[in-house]
């Protein structure tokens, strides 16, 4: 696995971890840095450190679900919560759940392009798709008329 998409996982466990955690004085299903603390503002939740194994920062990502669950079968919807991070602002389940869905559509995104990328392949294909179609050929000169484009403006 990509060391990006490896980051993009470690950091969709923490922000899971944190918001259905510390938002409603939940337990946190492993030590999180404190905000306050240096690693906090490195980003060090965006990439995988050389101690962290792909298997450590999967099985880190299935510990926050298995919190997250238990945080929304344990409360109601609107049960209310903090987010320190936005200024202090009072939040509901309902809201932080909406968040996250977008937080993690927004990743899964990211990381579609860098498989993309990586391995040259486009979208899924199947019957009314929205993805152009074309052979290998058509995908490569259509990247570097992109790529090209992208030059001229850099």
């Amino acid at each position: 696995m990509s060391p990006i998409l490896l980051g993009l996982v470690k950091h969709l466990a923490v922000a899971e971890a944190r918001y259905f955690g510390e938002i409603f004085d939940r337990p946190a299903p492993w030590p999180l840095p404190s905000w306050d603390s240096d690693a906090a503002w490195r980003n060090e939740d965006m990439w995988a450190a050389e101690h962290e194994s792909r298997d450590d920062i999967i099985g880190r990502y299935r510990l926050a679900w298995e919190s997250t669950d238990a945080t929304i079968e344990a409360l109601p919807i609107d049960a209310p919560g903090v987010v320190r991070w936005w200024d202090g602002t009072p939040v509901t389940l309902h809201l932080v759940l909406v968040h996250m869905l977008a937080e993690l559509n927004r990743h899964a995104g990211h990381a579609d392009i860098v498989r993309e990328l990586i391995d040259g392949r486009v979208g899924w294909r199947h019957p009314g798709d929205n993805v152009a179609e074309g052979d290998e050929a058509w995908w490569t000169a259509y990247r570097e008329r992109l790529e090209s484009t992208a030059r001229k403006f850099a």
